[in-house]
């Protein structure tokens, strides 16, 4: 018996199992190429793992949901490069687990926020964002200036991303704990934003 169109929209169970296969299928051709891609799996040139400090900042970032209103993936439009910047690519990335391109922005696009604001910027932003930019819908963050780190998560986060391809060494896993003890969760968000494009800046 032949697999109509009206047919299989009648049978649900069919429709589903057909759906999963296509979607399946689709994904494999469009995903799997990139595996074998450099340019999608190697850093660019002086791309350097983040710092213990930088990697608590960056969770910081995830924590508080930043991600929700702000993407890092500058888009090859005209529009874009001339607004943020050099446009976002893979090899930027590759040392990020899981990486923050998204889509979704309230807020504008962080890909080269640390080419374009001071340590200071980000103090007053982060404390009061409405002090800088009087029509911003962004909470305040006060609480990270006070809320002290201790640095006792930062070697096993080393080491687990260690396992994944990122190059830490022994001694950046030995030293992460004293480079972020008594440091403030404020100085750690303004050390990962600020890293964040200072190497395209340089490199273009």
């Amino acid at each position: 018996m032949a697999l109509t169109h009206d047919r299989i929209e009648r049978n649900t169970g069919l429709l589903i199992i057909l759906v999963v296969l296509v979607v399946a299928v689709g994904g494999l051709v469009e995903i799997v190429p990139l595996w074998f891609q450099r340019s999608t799996t190697e850093p660019i040139a002086g791309l350097k793992p983040y710092t213990a400090l930088q990697l608590e900042g960056r969770d910081v970032y995830l924590r508080e949901g930043c991600y929700n209103c702000h993407s890092q993936m500058i888009r090859p439009l005209r529009a874009e490069v001339l607004r943020y910047g050099h446009y976002s690519v893979a090899g930027e990335s590759v040392y990020d687990h899981p990486f923050q391109w998204g889509s979704k922005r309230t807020g504008p696009d962080l890909a080269r926020v640390g080419a374009r604001y001071s340590d200071e910027w980000h103090r007053l932003h982060l404390h009061n964002p409405r002090d800088i930019v009087p029509e911003s819908v962004m909470p305040a963050y006060p609480w990270l200036e006070t809320a002290i780190l201790d640095g006792k998560d930062v070697a096993p986060k080393m080491r687990a991303l260690r396992t994944v391809g990122v190059p830490y060494t022994d001694g950046d896993i030995e030293g992460g704990e004293a480079a972020v003890a008594g440091k403030t969760e404020q100085d750690a968000l303004i050390a990962y934003l600020q890293n964040l494009g200072i190497l395209l800046k340089s490199s273009n």
